[in-house]
């Protein structure tokens, strides 16, 4: 039961597969129903028709045969000579009176069991049209009519034949024919799902295919199916058209975004340091005037550094960005860190790491800018009375960081996407901290150009734990 229930939840009912196998299953199935219909009503008239064309017969002859005798004969001596004449084997006939006595009947009765005999001549009436009835456990074909002799009906004949024998044969050759058909049917729809299976292989190679490109392979990225339908190779061209202008618009892009990055910098940056010079010597501003030049300030400040992090993801992206790689003290690394965080958001910041000092190969700035992001993100998004634990361990041949807070949590559906460029959580709570969805994308970055991981694991209201691994340097 438990291996159905697994084989059940694996089917996917809206697959092109399921489908189309269902509906040439279905119509499988209605083209052997209506031929084993046929083949069943032909073989009832090779079986049986020929037995009711035998007694419509005999019931149309005996009449005029009775009408004959009787002419040379008493009318009870020539009813009985008619049917002795006519009587043959498995066939049956006998002739009631209007008063429903018997006045004559066949000679080979005794072929008959008791129960069956009396059961048919118990019957009061008989159709013209022959029919075929169950008695006992027996077959009849029967059939009837009235025997008028010298203008007088002289009574009812009853005409039957046993086909037990021909109606058996037809029923189990029915229920074969059904057996068969269902079989039939089952290894049909198993060959025709089989089949479907191997037909759309080449669009399972295309979607396994097209779902490991990634940004960085974009432009080299080429489908190719060599053993597959020309409806499907066509597809894959399709698609190799449209990955060479995803490249083009991905260059285009990057491009722009690179441009535009470095020639704003520049002026902003000017810009911001004549805001500071004017602040430094703001003996003859107004309050409002200073409040007014401290924002500006604060808001070229901020848009310098997301100019600089989307310069740096531009640089990543080409492959120029450049990470002076040696070897780090960690330990020395999250105090400073701890120091430099609690200085400027006036939180606790607790530091939990061995006394043996741990070494890695990795750019020291770049890397205490990823902690310093991952602390501001912390900070932003837990109450000011909850700690915030910078974690430092050794674990085999990598080295573990974690940044953990009790904070407001990530959604699950969310965490996997929070690495992605501009993408944020919370809009509303988002807008109202500040922030543009780079700081999580420039860490895992810059985490993944230092041979890193970087994860995440959070509960609403609960908090998260970012966590970078690093391996370790060779030397230690």
């Amino acid at each position: 039961m438990t291996q159905i229930r697994k084989i059940y939840q694996k089917i996917d009912p809206f697959s092109l597969r399921l489908r189309l196998t269902v509906g040439i299953a279905i119509v499988s199935a209605l083209g052997l129903a209506n031929l084993a219909l046929w083949t069943s009503w032909k073989m009832r008239q090779v079986l049986i028709n020929n037995h009711k064309r035998n007694i419509e017969a005999i019931a149309q002859r005996l009449p005029r045969d009775v009408q004959i005798y009787s002419e040379m004969m008493p009318s009870k001596i020539a009813l009985q000579k008619a049917i002795d004449n006519l009587t043959a084997t498995n066939t049956f006939l006998w002739v009631k009176s209007p008063e429903n006595q018997i006045l004559a009947k066949s000679n080979n009765w005794n072929q008959l069991s008791n129960p069956t005999a009396t059961e048919l001549m118990s019957l009061g009436e008989m159709t013209i049209k022959p029919r075929i009835d169950k008695v006992g456990q027996r077959y009849f074909v029967l059939c009837g009519g009235a025997i008028p002799v010298r203008g007088k009906v002289l009574g009812k004949l009853f005409v039957i034949q046993d086909v037990t024998r021909e109606q058996t044969i037809f029923l189990g050759m029915v229920q074969s024919l059904g057996v068969g058909s269902v079989l039939t049917i089952i290894v049909m729809s198993v060959a025709i799902a089989f089949y479907i299976k191997r037909s759309l292989q080449p669009l399972m190679q295309l979607s396994q295919m097209t779902s490991v490109i990634s940004i960085a392979d974009l432009g080299q990225a080429k489908l190719y199916l060599d053993k597959a339908p020309s409806e499907v190779k066509e597809l894959a061209q399709t698609f190799n058209m449209m990955l060479a202008r995803l490249s083009q618009s991905w260059e285009q892009e990057r491009q722009f975004v690179s441009n535009v990055s470095h020639e704003l910098r520049t002026p902003l940056t000017i810009v911001h340091g004549y805001l500071q010079s004017v602040l430094r010597r703001q003996t003859n501003l107004t309050d409002m005037q200073r409040e007014a030049l401290e924002t500006a300030a604060s808001e070229a400040e901020r848009t310098i550094r997301l100019l600089q992090d989307l310069l740096d993801l531009a640089r990543a992206d080409s492959g120029y960005l450049q990470l002076c790689l040696e070897e780090c003290a960690l330990n020395d690394l999250i105090i400073e860190v701890a120091g430099m965080a609690e200085k400027y958001s006036d939180r606790q910041i607790t530091i939990e790491y061995t006394i043996n000092p741990i070494v890695v190969k990795a750019d020291y700035n770049r890397l205490k800018q990823v902690l310093l992001n991952l602390v501001d993100n912390a900070v932003k998004y837990s109450d000011s009375d909850t700690p915030i634990t910078l974690k430092l361990h050794q674990q085999e041949q990598a080295v573990i960081i974690q940044v953990c807070d009790q904070g407001y949590g990530i959604p699950l559906q969310h965490q996997l996407r929070i690495f992605e460029r501009f993408y944020r959580v919370d809009e509303a709570r988002t807008s109202s901290i500040g922030g543009c969805g780079l700081g999580l994308s420039i860490v895992k970055t810059l985490v993944e150009g230092m041979g890193g991981s970087v994860t995440v694991r959070s509960r609403l209201e609960e908090g998260s734990i970012f966590t970078i691994t690093l391996p370790i340097s060779e030397c230690c």
